[in-house]
C-alpha cells in the first residue's frame, strides 16, 4: 500500500507536468505490431490510422482516402489486422483539437461497480465488483459536462467494444478499447441506491446517465492481443493540476473475460429508470456490436461514503418527527446538504483531464 502512494506521486510529479504542459499534447502511440490507433475528425467523415500525437497534432495514413472508410469498427470487420496495418502511404495530420468522436457506439453500455478494491474500500462497499445499465450517447473527449445541480463526480474507465455481436455466454478474442469518464450525480444516486445492498446496482444508473455523462477519448484502439494490452493500460485523471486517480488497469477484480461472465449471469436483471425498467444491453443474448462495456475506476473519487456526522443527524430528523420519510432518506439529505456547503465536488470551470499512454486524453471543463 505504501510502495505504490509512494509511486503515485512519483507518477503526478512527472505526468502531472507532462499532461498540463501540454493537455492536447503528446501520448505514445502503440506500433501497429501491437495495435490499432484510430482517431477521426469532428465531421466523422475522415479516419486516419495514428502513428504519432505530438505536439498537439496526431498524424497518419488517410484511411479514408485509402479505403473510402469513416468507421474504424466497419473498416477493421471489412479488412482484417493485417490489411490495415500493412498500409503505407503519405501521413496526413490534424489538430488534436480537429478531433470528435473516433468510432460510433450505441447509447446502452455495461457498467461495472467498485471493480478496484480500493475504489471499494473509499467507497465503503464491502461486497462486489458489481454491474449496472448506463444509459447515455456518449460525448466527445473535449465535451462540457454540465453540472446544474449535481454532487458532480469523475471516474476514469477504460471500456471494451464489441467489433461484432457476440454471444454473452463467451467473451470474444477481439475487442476495442476506449477511454471514457464515468461522470455520476452522487446527490441522484444517493437519493436512489439500495443503501441494504448497494451491489444490487439500483440507482446507479440513474445517476450516471444524464446527457452530458459519458465522455470519452479520442482514439479508438484495436490490440492484437487485446487482454495483455488491455492489463498493461496505466489509468490516470487530473482535477486541475492535481493527479486524483492512477491504477493499471491489471489492478481490477474482474477483467474482461470475467466481466462477461458476469454479464451473462445478470443479462435479465431490471433496474427503474426514469419510470422504465431497463436492463445490461443483452438480446436474446447477445451483445450489439460497438455495445461498450466499462471495466470500474480506481480509487482517488471525491466520494468517499456516508460520514459519521451525517447518519447522527439524519437519525436526530427521523426520531424528532420525520417519519413521513425513511431514516436512509434522512440521513443521505444531511449528506447531500454536507457536501453541497464544503463544495468538495466539481463545480462549474473546473476542468478534468484523462491522459493515458497508449490510449489517448479527454480534457472536459465543468459548466454550469
Amino acid at each position: 500500500m505504501f510502495a505504490r502512494f509512494v509511486g503515485i506521486l512519483l507518477m503526478g510529479m512527472t505526468a502531472s507536468h507532462a499532461a498540463h504542459a501540454g493537455t492536447f499534447g503528446t501520448v505514445e502511440i502503440a506500433p501497429v505490431e501491437e495495435a490499432l490507433t484510430f482517431a477521426r475528425d469532428k465531421a466523422g467523415t475522415r479516419l486516419i490510422l495514428v502513428s504519432s500525437y505530438e505536439g498537439g497534432e496526431v498524424a497518419g495514413i488517410d484511411l479514408t482516402a485509402a479505403f473510402g472508410a469513416s468507421d474504424p469498427v466497419a473498416l477493421y470487420n471489412a479488412k482484417g489486422y493485417g490489411a490495415i496495418a500493412a498500409l503505407s502511404g503519405s501521413e496526413v495530420t490534424l489538430r488534436v483539437s480537429e478531433l470528435g468522436l473516433p468510432v460510433d457506439l450505441t447509447a446502452s453500455h455495461i457498467a461495472a461497480g467498485t471493480n478496484f478494491p480500493e475504489h471499494a474500500e473509499e467507497s465503503s462497499v464491502e461486497e462486489g465488483p458489481f454491474l449496472f445499465a448506463k444509459e447515455v450517447e456518449p460525448t466527445s473527449f473535449d465535451a462540457p459536462v454540465p453540472a446544474r445541480d449535481a454532487l458532480l463526480d469523475y471516474e476514469v474507465e477504460l471500456a471494451f467494444v464489441a467489433l461484432e455481436p457476440f454471444d454473452i455466454s463467451q467473451a470474444p478474442e477481439e475487442a476495442g478499447l476506449i477511454l471514457c469518464n464515468d461522470v455520476t450525480d452522487r446527490a441522484k444516486l444517493m437519493r436512489n441506491i439500495d443503501a441494504s445492498d448497494v451491489t444490487s446496482g439500483k440507482g446507479f444508473t440513474t445517476g450516471k446517465s444524464a446527457p452530458g455523462y459519458l465522455p470519452v477519448g479520442n482514439l479508438f484502439v484495436i490490440p492484437r492481443d487485446l487482454r495483455a494490452f488491455a492489463s498493461a493500460v496505466e489509468l490516470r485523471l487530473w482535477r486541475g493540476d492535481e493527479l486524483k486517480q492512477s491504477a493499471r488497469q491489471s489492478e481490477a477484480i474482474w477483467d474482461f473475460d470475467e466481466l462477461v461472465r458476469q454479464s451473462a449471469a445478470r443479462q435479465n436483471v431490471l433496474w427503474d429508470f426514469e419510470g422504465r425498467e431497463v436492463g445490461l444491453p443483452i438480446q436474446d443474448g447477445i451483445v450489439p456490436a460497438r455495445t461498450a462495456i466499462l471495466a470500474g475506476t480506481p480509487d482517488g473519487t471525491v466520494f468517499r461514503g456516508v460520514d459519521k456526522s451525517s447518519m447522527a443527524l439524519g437519525a436526530w430528523d427521523w426520531l424528532a418527527g420525520g417519519w413521513d420519510r425513511t431514516l436512509v432518506s434522512h440521513v443521505v439529505e444531511r449528506q447531500i446538504a454536507k457536501e453541497r456547503a464544503a463544495r468538495r465536488y466539481l463545480q462549474p470551470g473546473e476542468r478534468i483531464v484523462i491522459s493515458v499512454a497508449r490510449m489517448g486524453e479527454l480534457g472536459n471543463q465543468i459548466v454550469e
